[in-house]
């Protein structure tokens, strides 16, 4: 099914990769240059909140009033909603530099799970991990006394992050190998793993569960068949690959797409297609009927009703 009539709402920043809505209906989300925006519901209105320092990505709401910003150069943040100094939560984990500290999903105890997307490659070089398939990935939790463990490792870029309803498991992407896997989290198979939607025909970006109780996947790309033919060659082959220019390198397309599916991975929306003036959808909520956009790329963010 295709998208329909998106809105596009400029923001006055580059890459608003990720967005969030709060129970008044309003929609955060943050720029390339560091700033955390708020956008009022009809979209008229931004109020700059603060400044990250970084790259901030995946954001959640956090806590009482806060916000959570994985930054991918500054580590896991919070500010508050009001606007205000930001607080370092983690610029390490498990024994190892956060390289790429990407997206997250909040429990009702305030327990974060989060994403590291590579031990090697930061934000500046993410096309280079999927050319690579370096399998750096991390999933982390943080407990709300602080505490940090290492949940999955070995991802093939991990990315997006989030919890069902009942929050029996923890789902995250796997850009690199299209899918998005579960984890276990209570009940019997708790620590064991499985696949809540592979085989995907575009890149796994952001995730996350919505008023409605979906668990929402985004696409930024379809696949690139360049792109898998250089994702087979022999590593030495691979690593002169991803030294070409950029614009001889394998690129995204203009096609988006997202998906819709129940804890037990029925699918139950999809939309696939080109939306005008809007590329490179890596966040979205679900927001009672409505759906709201990030891009890494665009200076907007977007919206549709269901």
């Amino acid at each position: 099914m295709q998208f329909g009539e998106v809105t596009i709402v400029p923001v006055n920043g580059y890459g608003p990769e990720d967005v969030v809505v709060d129970a008044e209906g309003r929609v955060y989300t943050g720029v390339a240059d560091g700033r955390i925006l708020r956008v009022s519901p009809d979209g008229q209105r931004i109020d700059v909140l603060g400044e990250t320092g970084g790259r901030p990505l995946g954001l959640e709401l956090y806590g009482d009033g806060e916000l959570l910003i994985c930054d991918a150069r500054a580590g896991l943040l919070a500010m508050p909603l009001a606007g205000g100094p930001v607080t370092t939560l983690a610029t390490s984990a498990a024994g190892l530099d956060l390289v790429f500290c990407n997206n997250a999903a909040v429990a009702a105890d305030g327990t974060i799970y989060f994403t590291d997307s590579s031990r090697r490659f930061g934000i500046d070089r993410w096309r280079d991990d999927l050319i690579e398939q370096t399998a750096g990935g991390r999933l982390l939790r943080r407990t709300p006394d602080g505490k940090i463990d290492l949940l999955a490792d070995g991802l093939q870029f991990a990315n997006g992050v989030a919890l069902p309803p009942d929050e029996s498991f923890v789902a995250f992407a796997e850009t690199g190998e299209f899918r998005v896997n579960r984890l276990w989290l209570t009940g019997p198979r708790a620590g064991e793993r499985d696949l809540l939607a592979g085989n995907l025909p575009g890149f796994p970006d952001n995730i996350a569960t919505g008023s409605d109780g979906l668990i929402w996947i985004t696409q930024a790309s379809p696949r690139v068949p360049a792109l898998d033919l250089a994702r087979r060659l022999p590593a030495p082959l691979r690593a002169a690959v991803r030294s070409l220019p950029d614009a001889w390198q394998p690129s995204p397309k203009r096609q988006v797409g997202v998906l819709a599916v129940t804890p037990d991975g029925a699918i139950e929306r999809q939309r696939r297609g080109e939306i005008p003036g809007f590329h490179l959808l890596t966040g979205l909520r679900e927001y009672h009927g409505r759906l709201w956009f990030g891009s890494l790329e665009e200076n907007a963010i977007g919206y549709t009703d269901l």
